[in-house]
């Protein structure tokens, strides 16, 4: 069979070889830019708008948007579908673009004072004063305290993992009547 039966194109003698060029200089200057719409037109256009004794120039798209803003106002639907989305669109942009609140750092308070926590412990009647070690005559570098029973069992109930012999005998030590207190197993 002939390779050109079934093809009815002739070749056109204005057609450029493959990989040639049939505009050389290439497109002219500026004729990449579209033409604007009539509609794009209008909008750039300025109205003298008069309110009361004021007159001032606006551009007509800020007319239209104040007019819809004012049927917005008055009930009409489509003109409060049209605010609310300009709304979005300014909430959209704000999350996007406003600058950030600075972040408040919060003070970082410490005590160098390690008594303090003893105070607090004397307060709330989770520890008092060792008699062993209430000696006036002594100065001890710090008040010397002794866990009150309640805490230390609260404390024990805790506890997952069974006491080590020196835990068992720190927590005897600590404690105003470690006596009293039921060990778990």
């Amino acid at each position: 069979m002939d390779d050109q039966a079934g093809s009815n194109k002739t070749q056109n003698a204005g057609w450029f070889p493959k990989g040639r060029s049939g505009n050389p200089k290439g497109r002219p200057r500026g004729s990449g830019k579209r033409m604007s719409s009539a509609f794009e037109v209008l909008l750039e256009k300025t109205l003298t708008v008069t309110m009361g004794n004021k007159t001032r120039e606006v551009s007509a798209e800020e007319a239209l948007q104040e007019r819809t803003f004012k049927d917005a106002l008055a009930g009409k639907r489509m003109a409060v579908k049209e605010v609310l989305k300009w709304i979005m669109a300014y909430e959209e942009w704000q999350a996007q673009n406003a600058p950030r609140p600075p972040r408040k750092s919060l003070p970082y308070l410490s005590s160098p004072d390690p008594d303090n926590a003893d105070e607090a412990l004397l307060l709330l009647g989770i520890a008092d004063h060792n008699p062993e070690r209430a000696d006036p005559d002594v100065i001890w570098p710090r008040a010397q305290l002794l866990l009150e029973p309640w805490a230390t069992q609260l404390a024990l109930r805790r506890r997952r993992e069974p006491l080590e012999r020196r835990d068992y005998e720190e927590v005897q030590r600590c404690t105003r009547d470690p006596d009293s207190l039921i060990w778990p197993d």
